[in-house]
Formats: C-alpha cells, structure tokens, sequence
C-alpha cells in the first residue's frame, strides 16, 4: 500500500471499528445487566496488571520491528523466538504474582481471576511479533477483519456464561478467547517461521528504539492505572466498577476515533521518519480532523452523561454520572493527545517521547492523589480531566517545538477556531437543561438534535465546515512544505 493512502487505510480500519464499537457497546450493556458491579471491579483490579505484564511482553518490540526497514527474515524468526520465550515466563510469574494480588486487596477471587488471564497474556506475547508484520505490510483490510470476528466471538461467548452464572470468570474467558483468536488469525496471515535460539544480534537492531519506547510505555502504564490501583484498595471494587465505567466511557471516542488513524499512521509514515515536513503536514490534518470532531462530542458527553448511563447500563449505575461529566471535560485533549506518540515514534524520536511520558507521569499521579485525599471518585474524576489537559499543552510542546523545532504557539493558535465550536455547542448543550424532563431515549435524542444542529451552525460561523468534510471525505496526495518551512 502506498505511503500517500493514509485515508484509505483510516476508512479501512474505521469500517472494523465502527462495527466493532456498536457490537462492543450492546455486548456491554447486556453484561451490565447481568454482573454486578463488583464483578466489573474484580476484573478491573486485574487488567491493571495484566496491562502491565502486556507491556513487559512487548517491550517496544513490535514497533522496532515497524520502524526498522533492514530487519532479515532471520532476525524476525529470532525475535518470534524470543516473545514465546517471554510469553511463557510471564504467563507463570503472572499466576503466581495472583496470590499477592489477591492478599493486597483482600479478594480470594483475584487468584483464579489471575491464573485464568496468565493464558490471556500468553497470547498477547505471541501476537507481538505476528501483529507488527501485519501492520508493516500494510495489510489493513486484514486487521480490520480481525478486529470485527473477534469482538463477536468473544463478546457472543462472554454473554452466554455469564447468563449460565459464571460471573466474573465470563469476562476472563471472553478476555482470552479474544486474545487467542487475534493470535491465530495474525499468525495464519504472516506465517512467521520461528528459530530455534534467540540471536542476541537481531535485537540488538531494534535495542535503542524500542528501549525508549518501552521506557515511555511502561512509565504511562502507571500514570494511566494508579488511579485504579489506588481506588481499589482505598475504596474497593464497587466504586472502582463506577469510576471504571466512566472512564472506559471516556475512551470510547478516543480508541474509536483517533485510533482509527493511529495504527496506520506508523506503518506508512515511518517511511518518510528523515522528511519532518512531509510528516508535519500529514500530523496537521489528522490534529484538525480530531479536534473539530471533539469540539462537539466532549460538550454533548457533558450534557448527555445521565441519558448515556442509564441507556447503557441502567439506574444501578448512576454513581458513575458525575464522573462522566467530569472525564468528558479531558475528551477533546485526549483525542488529540493520544496521536502524538504515533509521531515521535514515527520520527524515531523515541527519546523524547520518553521524557514526555515522564513528566506527565508525576502530574497526573499528583493529580490523582489529590483526588483521593478528597476520599471521593467524583475527586479523582475531576483531578484526572485537570491533568490531562495540563498534559496536553507540555505534550505538544515537546513535539512541535523540539521534535520539528517550530513554534508551538502558531499550532495551539490554530486550534482556537475549534474552541469557538465548542464553546457554540456548550452554550446549546446548557439550553437543553432548561427543557422539561422527557423519558430516556427522547432525551438524548433532543439533546443530540438540538447539539447537533449549533455544531453545523458553528462550523459554518467559523468557516471549519469544509475543511472538515475535505479532511474526512476529500483524497488529498499532495506533499507539502511551504506551511513546514515558514515555521520552522
């Protein structure tokens, strides 16, 4: 697939995601109906960890081997040799890391809840280097189709034992069933073929690379899930469950519309990673894209969190309103931010997407303690959207400033015509809370209309209205440099 094909490729992955979101939301909402609470906050305590056993078993490895353009057919079969070595001491040192789990937080379920998804992690391993060919090859239509089957695999498996009763064990085994589906179809498209030693020389190819990236990965790990830690211990599973619901919520925009984008932006502009301007450019219209589709859905997450709760998962949820309201205010920042990695990475500039992550690291944990000093999930949530906007201005000022060394000030001032938008559908979201209360669905879909509408109107009042629709719809092949070297 050609280079210039970004669009393609993101209306490839879009068509999978899209279908897999609404599949992945009505699988939610019938699970939600039938676990409780504290079966979501079980499960939750211990995809923190798995999570952070998944990054010990990539350590930047796939990406190294994205961004690597001299790698050998035999240095891939050394590095698959690797991860199944890997897959396999991680997936031990997980079943047993399970017995501390569980004393820590004081739940005898974590131990079997831990042993279950040590097979989830194994698979995870495995898929490491299966996985970083598919997306070097380019072979998005395959990876689309994956995304789709899996999720109705797995989602149709997950419904059906925790109607039989299994509880939080269902949620586990749809975990794994995902995981091993994803494996065998990406193993069966790239058939890598597997040495028999390790060769220490072939990862040393992609050592640095992935070293920073690794480094980046782990330190955003205990950034992004310290609050969950935190709030399992000091306030157990049940309000875990809330805060994790609303947060999942708040990621449901940012993994299905900025990573729409992001998984095929590495693939095809690390190809250019020594032309900053061809790469600039092309970042330009992927920001823009995502900041003018946030300016309308964090105000009218804002406005609409009761509808989108009780829709979903019904009035025992209602604990997890008010941290919505507050996570949507990190929306539009996160749906930005979450693709600023892509092009470090993209650049090879892995070194300061490191001492990125670091900083940011110690604010949104600041941020998060403070919260739970206030004793409170409604704190955290609040803290959590303050920090991520913080994060977002320190960000992109690594990025724009040192990384392409231009000014950061002309990129945020480019974004300022998106806030108006913002502002104009805020102000529409606010006269809806003046209306007489209407059932759920009517609601929302008032809400929604009346939103909707002031979002055209301010696209027009601000002239963004075609550039959205060219950015979404219009093919655009050109490289340019001109806006790149007037900055620089």
């Amino acid at each position: 697939m050609a280079t210039s094909s970004i669009k393609q490729a993101a209306w490839i992955n879009a068509a999978a995601r899209y279908s897999t979101l609404l599949l992945g939301m009505l699988f939610n909402a019938i699970l939600a109906r039938i676990l409780s609470p504290e079966d979501f906050g079980l499960v939750a305590i211990t995809f923190v960890f798995t999570t952070f056993f998944s990054l010990l078993s990539d350590m930047g490895l796939g990406a190294g081997i994205i961004q690597n353009k001299e790698l050998s057919q035999e240095d891939v079969s050394s590095i698959f040799a690797f991860s199944l070595r890997l897959g396999l001491v991680l997936a031990v040192v997980f079943a047993l890391f399970s017995f501390p789990m569980s004393y820590f937080y004081g739940k005898s379920e974590l131990i079997p809840l831990g042993s279950l998804l040590s097979v989830q992690l194994f698979f995870n391993t495995l898929n490491v280097v299966p996985n970083a060919l598919l997306l070097k090859r380019k072979e998005f239509k395959k990876v689309a189709l994956r995304i789709l089957f899996a999720c109705i695999l797995s989602g149709a498996v997950g419904i059906g034992l925790a109607a039989a009763g299994l509880r939080f064990y269902a949620l586990a085994i749809q975990a794994i069933l995902n995981a091993a589906f994803i494996f065998g179809w990406n193993y069966l498209s790239t058939r890598p073929s597997m040495a028999r030693k390790v060769n220490k020389g072939s990862l040393d190819k992609i050592r640095s690379y992935s070293g920073y990236l690794f480094g980046f990965n782990l330190i955003n790990y205990f950034a992004r899930n310290t609050d969950n830690l935190l709030i399992g211990k000091v306030m157990g599973p049940a309000q875990l469950g809330f805060y994790d619901k609303s947060y999942k919520l708040m990621l449901y925009p940012v993994n299905n519309l900025t990573h729409v984008i992001t998984p095929v932006l590495h693939p095809i502009l690390s190809e250019y990673q020594h032309d900053k301007a061809y790469i600039y450019d092309k970042y330009l219209q992927v920001v823009k894209l995502l900041s003018l589709l946030g300016a309308f859905i964090t105000p009218f997450v804002w406005f609409s969190s009761r509808e989108i709760i009780r829709i979903l998962y019904g009035a025992q949820w209602d604990a997890a309103i008010p941290c919505l309201q507050w996570m949507a205010l990190a929306m539009w920042a996160q749906m930005i931010l979450s693709s600023a990695g892509t092009i470090f990475q993209s650049l090879g500039d892995t070194r300061r997407l490191l001492w990125s992550g670091s900083m940011n690291a110690v604010l949104v944990v600041a941020f998060i303690i403070a919260g739970l000093v206030e004793g409170s999930i409604v704190a955290v949530a609040r803290n959590v959207a303050i920090a991520y906007n913080l994060q977002f201005v320190a960000t992109f000022y690594i990025l724009v400033h040192l990384s392409f060394g231009l000014r950061t000030r002309s990129f945020l001032f480019g974004l300022l015509p998106h806030l108006g938008v913002m502002a104009v559908v805020a102000l529409a979201g606010w006269c809806t809370t003046l209306l007489p209360e209407l059932p759920l669905v009517a609601s929302f879909l008032v809400k929604a209309g009346i939103m909707g509408s002031a979002y055209v109107l301010a696209l027009l009042l601000t002239r963004q209205l075609k550039p959205l629709l060219d950015l979404i719809f219009k093919h655009n092949n050109q490289k340019t440099t001109l806006k790149y070297e007037q900055e620089s």
